[in-house]
């Protein structure tokens, strides 16, 4: 192996699906309050960050809320499950192309790093049949801070594939600034897509090497990858 790939997975691999309802019923029966949900942005953030972020701004101390966390996955899993039949994710374009030719390059390892608990990422993947391309991944169940996220997911390839990936064999794939944040903090190289909330051009403030409108131009996407190479 010689390049570690990471993907996010909301906005960047699927849209869509019953996160977000399933989420504010969990809190309002383990917590009695959303918090102020509705108008709170998500974008990037790990499921406890925005947990957090949300109860405390409804004046919950983190003593509370901690108690409370273990009660909150737990309802929000078994309901996100029961809602997926009606309500599934969708593949963005390009995704499941890119993948496919990335997984047949031997030189490649895919991984995740995505803000969600890990089962909510494998019930969001398994709708668009993704749920097995990635060997490891990195999660919001590992770490409440995503800037963290990217250095799990690169011990556990090494442990995985025994490949001590360095950061520039390192690649994170993400649709929000916080992706490009946690992948520079790490020193990745970053690519970002604007299949999210962000448009090219904040995208790009926000220091990705790269951005790119989808993942749709898939021999573009793979020529870009191969072009950035460790560093000597």
């Amino acid at each position: 192996m010689k390049r570690l790939i990471l993907f996010d997975i909301d906005g960047t691999l699927v849209t869509g699906g019953p996160a977000k309802g399933a989420f504010k019923l969990a809190l309002e029966k383990v917590y009695g309050t959303t918090g102020p949900i509705e108008s709170w942005e998500f974008s990037g953030k790990t499921d406890p960050q925005i947990a957090r972020e949300l109860l405390k701004a409804a004046g919950l101390d983190d003593a509370r809320i901690d108690q409370g966390l273990g009660r909150l996955w737990e309802i929000y899993l078994e309901e996100m499950e029961r809602r997926l039949p009606k309500e599934p994710t969708q593949i963005l374009p390009g995704v499941r192309t890119l993948v496919d030719a990335l997984a047949a390059q031997e030189e490649v390892a895919l991984g995740l790093v995505t803000g969600n608990v890990s089962r909510g990422a494998r019930l969001k993947l398994d709708p668009v049949g993704l749920t097995g391309r990635f060997g490891i991944g990195a999660f919001g169940s590992d770490h409440e801070i995503r800037n963290e996220l990217p250095g799990i997911a690169m011990s556990r390839a090494r442990e995985r594939w025994g490949t001590p990936f360095a950061p520039r064999q390192t690649v994170v794939i993400g649709d929000t600034p916080r992706d490009v944040e946690c992948g520079r903090h790490h020193g990745t190289w970053t690519l970002a897509v604007a299949t999210g909330r962000f448009s090219s051009q904040e995208l790009r403030s926000s220091g990705a090497d790269a951005v790119v409108d989808d993942l749709s131009g898939t021999d573009g996407v793979l020529e870009l990858l191969r072009s950035w190479k460790p560093a000597a």
